[in-house]
């Protein structure tokens, strides 16, 4: 028998499905973030964490498990010089392919044909595939870029909050949320900044969405403006070529209904997931 194993490795999260050679899933797994910013071996203990966890399911013993063909799709593994580093971890399958997040769930969204995704997670990135030639937009990492993301949605709120905490801005429903967490405490915010990750800032999207969806000003004015960049980012993708375009990443459901109609017009569904995607590179039949 065949096994074929997906990775989806993001900044947020880590989920694989282990498949037979009929796409039928026989085990799966789920961690922490897996993207290149949490060091290599950090990245290299979740991405054994989750396919022990799809291994164990499946009962596969170290045999099977050496005749798995896999593929990982990560976040941040273009940056200059990460790929050689993620290539030189050892793994206990017959292949592994190594490749970038948004290129698994282009495969996915699309089964592999042309098209273009815009992913909404942690952080935000197009990308647009051509036959053979694909090319990225955005994404060149928080807090520079993810215009539109749940840590851009973060960011922008904790500078509300702390802008309200030292008198510039009035207080509003939002930012005592926030704020009451740190005990409404400047250098408490300070501290957890200190340490915070992209993954910490995206934390707070779900609070930024709440207040936004029950008519908060401050929140409505920062999920606006996540909008109008996922508007300017959707117009970019259909000037540069694109025929199709597919929302992805876990804020995409929540921004969605903040986009103008001839903005959403231009939207298709997605006909897979980011780990179907990953099975096809990894060489799961596309027809599955």
């Amino acid at each position: 028998m065949a096994y074929f194993l997906g990775i989806d490795a993001g900044g947020s999260k880590t989920r694989c499905r282990l498949t037979d050679e009929a796409g039928v899933v026989l085990g799966k797994g789920e961690g922490g973030p897996a993207n290149t910013r949490v060091g290599m071996d950090s990245l290299h203990d979740t991405l054994l964490g989750v396919v022990a966890q799809a291994t164990d399911e499946a009962g596969l013993d170290a045999s099977q498990i050496a005749t798995i063909k896999a593929c990982a799709g990560i976040a941040g593994i273009n940056r200059m010089g990460i790929k050689s580093k993620v290539q030189a971890l050892a793994f206990p399958f017959a292949s592994i392919h190594f490749t970038s997040d948004s290129m698994i769930a282009n495969i996915g969204a699309h089964r592999g044909e042309d098209g273009a995704i815009l992913i909404l997670g942690t952080g935000s990135v197009a990308l647009v595939k051509r036959g053979e030639d694909s090319f990225s937009i955005g994404g060149y990492g928080f807090p520079i870029s993810d215009e539109g993301s749940g840590a851009a949605l973060g960011l922008s709120a904790i500078r509300h909050a702390l802008r309200a905490l030292d008198g510039r801005t009035r207080p509003s429903p939002l930012s005592q949320a926030i704020t009451s967490q740190y005990d409404h405490a400047i250098p408490r915010v300070i501290a957890w900044m200190d340490e915070a990750t992209p993954a910490d800032y995206a934390s707070f999207a779900p609070l930024v969405m709440d207040y936004a969806e029950n008519g908060d000003e401050i929140a409505v004015s920062i999920v606006r403006d996540a909008a109008g960049h996922v508007e300017k980012f959707i117009e970019t993708i259909m000037a540069r070529g694109a025929q199709r375009c597919v929302l992805m990443g876990g804020l995409s459901p929540r921004l969605k209904p903040w986009l103008r109609a001839r903005i959403v017009a231009q939207l298709t569904e997605a006909k897979g997931d980011a780990v179907d995607g990953a099975l096809i590179l990894a060489g799961l039949p596309v027809e599955v």
